[in-house]
C-alpha cells in the first residue's frame, strides 16, 4: 500500500510524497504553478524558455555538471512546461534521492542566465518552434486552442513566438522569475522509494535562497462557446488535417468526467465509434481520435483526423453522422461499461510508473488542493450514467457551436467543410 504525506513549510512551499514500499526508485518533481497562461503577448514563450535555461548552468554548476551529477548515478533529469504549470523532475535509485534534490534545488534558486547561453538557447528553441510549424499534427492543436480561447491568455502557444524568443535577455528572465516563481507557487513532490521526513530535511538543507511569495493572480475564464466558424490554413503538405470541436468543462467541473467518457466512446481506442466508422469500415483515414485537453476552468474538446484531400468531405460527413447517432440514441449498457473500463484501465496501468504517480498526485494537489485517491477517481467514473452521456453529447456535439479548423495544401479544394 502507498502512503500520502503533505507538509506546508513556513516559507509556503508544499511538500507532498507517496511512499511505495515495493519499489527501489523514485521520481522527484519541483513544480511551479506558472505556465504560458500567465504570460502576455509581449513575453509569450518566456516560461518555456526559462525551463530550458535552468539546465544551462547555475552559480556553481555548469550545464555539463548538472547532467553529469545525475547521469553518473544512473539517473535522469528533465522538465516540461504546460499552459498552467512547469515541472523540473528527476528519476533515479533511492540512494541518489538527496543528490537529485540538491541539483534541482540549485537549478531553481541560482540559475545563471548567462547572456551567451541565452543567445544560443534562443536558437535551439526557435528550431523547436519551426519543428512544430512543420508538423501539422502538432500545429493544429495550438491553432485550435488559439481560436477557441481567443481573448484570454490560454490562447497563447506554450513555445511562444520567434520574435519574442529573439529578444529575451537576462533581465527579462530574472524579472519574470522574481515576479512569478515564489515559494507559494512551488510544490515539491516525490513518489516511490521515498521518506517524507527525508524530503523535509533536504528542503531545510538545500533551499537557502528566499524566493518570497508571488503576487501572481491568475484570471479564470468562463467557457466561451463561439459561433460556428471555419478556419483554413494553407501549408505545403500532402494530407489534409482537421479538428472539429469547441470549449468544454475544466477540471473544476464535475461534468468533465462525463465528457471524458463521451470522448472515450467517440474516438479513443481502436474499438471507438469514429475509428470503426472512418478507418475500419471506410478506410479513409489512418488516424482519427477525439480528445479532451483540460485546464482548471475550461477544456478543449474535439475530434482530430487526417486524410487525403479527395476523402476530406466524406470523412467529415461520417464524423457528423456519428455525432448525430450518439445524440439521438442512448448508448448501451455494454458500451458504457466498456468505456469506463478503458478509462479506469488506462489510469491504473499508468500508476505502475513512479513518474506518472508523481504527476497525478501533484496535479490533484494543484487543481483540487488535495490528493484525490485512486478509489475516489474510479468512483466518479463509475457514477457516470447513460443519461449523463446523452446530455453531454447534446451539449458538446451541437454543430451550431463547432469550430472547424483545417490545414491543407494550397491547391486542395474542400467542398463541404463550410
Amino acid at each position: 500500500m502507498s502512503q500520502y504525506n503533505k507538509t506546508i513549510l513556513p516559507n509556503g512551499i508544499k511538500i507532498i510524497s507517496e511512499a511505495i514500499p515495493y519499489v527501489k526508485s523514485f521520481s522527484l518533481g519541483f513544480w511551479f504553478n506558472v505556465g504560458s497562461r500567465d504570460e502576455t503577448s509581449r513575453n509569450n514563450g518566456i516560461t518555456h524558455f526559462i525551463e530550458h535555461m535552468l539546465f544551462k548552468g547555475t552559480k556553481k554548476r555548469s550545464a555539463k555538471k548538472i547532467a553529469d551529477e545525475i547521469e553518473s548515478a544512473g539517473g535522469y533529469l528533465n522538465a516540461f512546461t504546460s499552459k498552467e504549470n512547469t515541472c523540473y523532475y528527476g528519476r533515479g535509485l533511492s540512494s541518489h534521492l538527496e543528490k537529485t534534490f540538491d541539483v534541482l534545488s540549485d537549478m531553481i534558486q541560482f540559475p545563471a542566465f548567462k547572456p551567451n547561453e541565452i543567445k544560443k538557447e534562443s536558437s535551439v528553441v526557435i528550431d523547436e518552434l519551426h519543428d512544430i510549424e512543420d508538423n501539422p499534427e502538432e500545429l493544429i492543436f495550438d491553432k485550435f486552442e488559439e481560436i477557441i480561447f481567443a481573448g484570454n491568455s490560454l490562447s497563447l502557444p506554450i513555445i511562444g513566438t520567434e520574435e519574442n524568443l529573439k529578444k529575451f535577455n537576462q533581465l527579462d528572465l530574472f524579472s519574470f522569475v522574481k515576479e512569478k516563481y515564489g515559494f507559494n507557487r512551488l510544490i515539491i513532490s516525490a513518489s516511490g522509494a521515498v521518506n517524507h521526513d527525508d524530503l523535509l530535511k533536504f528542503a531545510d538543507k538545500y533551499i537557502k535562497k528566499n524566493l518570497g511569495n508571488s503576487t501572481l493572480k491568475r484570471k479564470h475564464n468562463n467557457i466561451n462557446v463561439l459561433s460556428p466558424k471555419l478556419e483554413i490554413i494553407d501549408k505545403e503538405i500532402q494530407q489534409v488535417h482537421a479538428i472539429i470541436g469547441r470549449a468544454s468543462e475544466g477540471y473544476k467541473s464535475e461534468k468533465r468526467t462525463t465528457a471524458l467518457v463521451l470522448s472515450q466512446i467517440l474516438g479513443e481506442g481502436s474499438s471507438s465509434r469514429l475509428f470503426q466508422a472512418v478507418r475500419e469500415r471506410n478506410g479513409i483515414a489512418y488516424q482519427i481520435n477525439s480528445f479532451l485537453n483540460s485546464f482548471y476552468d475550461v477544456s478543449a474538446f474535439g475530434v482530430y483526423f487526417s486524410t487525403n484531400e479527395k476523402m476530406m468531405d466524406r470523412a467529415l460527413s461520417i464524423v457528423l453522422k456519428e455525432f448525430k447517432k450518439i445524440k439521438e440514441t442512448k448508448i448501451s449498457d455494454r458500451e458504457l461499461k466498456k468505456a469506463k473500463e478503458a478509462i479506469k484501465g488506462n489510469l491504473l496501468l499508468s500508476l505502475e510508473s513512479t513518474s506518472n504517480r508523481m504527476i497525478r498526485m501533484t496535479q490533484s494537489e494543484l487543481y483540487f488542493n488535495r490528493i484525490k485517491s485512486t478509489d475516489e477517481v474510479i468512483k466518479s467514473i463509475d457514477a457516470v450514467t447513460k443519461e449523463n452521456v446523452l446530455d453531454a453529447a447534446n451539449e458538446l456535439l451541437d454543430e451550431k457551436t463547432f469550430i472547424k479548423l483545417i490545414i491543407k495544401s494550397k491547391n486542395a479544394l474542400i467542398k463541404s467543410a463550410a
